[in-house]
């Protein structure tokens, strides 16, 4: 991943472990090219953990006027002087941040403790480079390659990693129709009570322990398309959803003893979010799964509908078991 406006450049390279290399490059006579590098999570405390912040001088008016680095100051950040400023603008600086006046005749780091290492601010960067890209979520084996990070490409980059990892968690399930289903739409009707033109589950070609995985053909003849709508024919969110808890409520019917004796009802739906249109000739494939064990005859679920590869649309829900009267 690239930034073409500053430079910036991301990388993650296959590894069997996590490493970081990190360089950094600024116009400054003081601060010009720094390499860091961490091989070994192991040694993060003793050797990034305690890097320092740093900024310049021409930047700390700038900063104080947006009300930021409230909280900054010479031992806590690294204060690099690069550019000749007159000794009344340093004083005032100083007086600003609330630090004694310093005589800076020469180029430098202006610090009350001396740096912990020569390449204290690219260890800066690699410890911002280690936080954002926690944000994945997940321990990440690969080798990071990051020139002149920072925050902005850190996070887009560990939100592409979040929506791949995303992508790769749910794949549309593999529909044979040359498989017998585990139930054929007879067997449907002996769980569901639903008829036409309510009925939205096909048949069923997966069941595992906690997940299954549900078919409906979209026919031009589906009676909603009339109204929804005659001259672009889509199938209506709620109808997907809908269809989807069908699903869900057969994976809970299987769980129970003699599943004909009960029935399942939705109590809420959260987090619906539909991708994209669901039209006449598409097959939905619907994967649906356990989020938490069953409660009380109360099942969270969690589905996803697919048209091929493609996630059209999903949700999250809760559904009661009710043993029929």
């Amino acid at each position: 991943m690239v930034d073409e406006q500053n430079g910036s450049s991301f990388l993650i390279l296959p590894d069997d472990n996590f490493s970081i290399d990190t360089m950094v490059e600024f116009k400054s006579p003081v601060l010009n090219n720094q390499f860091a590098s961490l091989k070994n999570l192991d040694n993060f405390k003793e050797q990034i953990s305690g890097c320092r912040t740093f900024v310049f001088v021409r930047e700390i008016m700038p900063l104080v006027n947006a009300n930021l680095i409230k909280g900054g100051d010479l031992d806590n950040a690294i204060v690099i002087y690069d550019s000749p400023l007159a000794q009344e603008e340093l004083d005032k600086i100083a007086d600003t941040m609330g630090v004694p006046h310093k005589n800076v005749s020469e180029l430098g780091y202006i610090n009350n403790s001396p740096l912990l290492f020569d390449n204290e601010p690219a260890r800066h960067k690699l410890l911002d480079v280690l936080g954002d890209i926690a944000l994945i979520g997940r321990p990440l084996k690969g080798h990071v390659i990051a020139i002149r990070p920072g925050h902005t490409i850190n996070t887009t980059f560990a939100k592409k990693i979040r929506r791949e990892l995303k992508r790769q968690d749910i794949q549309a399930p593999v529909y044979n129709p040359n498989v017998a289903p585990i139930m054929d739409v007879n067997r449907i009707r002996q769980l569901l009570p639903h008829r036409y033109p309510f009925l939205l589950v096909d048949k069923i070609i997966e069941v595992g322990d906690t997940h299954i995985v549900g078919l409906k053909n979209i026919s031009g003849n589906e009676p909603f398309f009339q109204g929804h709508f005659p001259q672009e024919p889509v199938m209506p969110g709620v109808l997907q959803v809908e269809a989807m808890a069908q699903v869900g409520g057969l994976l809970v019917l299987n769980m129970v003893d003699e599943p004909e004796r009960y029935s399942t009802y939705f109590m809420k739906i959260d987090n619906v979010k539909f991708r994209q249109k669901v039209v006449p000739g598409d097959t939905l494939i619907f994967h649906v799964s356990l989020m938490t064990e069953i409660r009380r005859g109360c099942a969270t679920l969690k589905g996803y509908a697919f048209v091929g590869d493609k996630i059209v649309s999903e949700a999250e829900f809760m559904a009661q078991i009710i043993k029929n009267k």
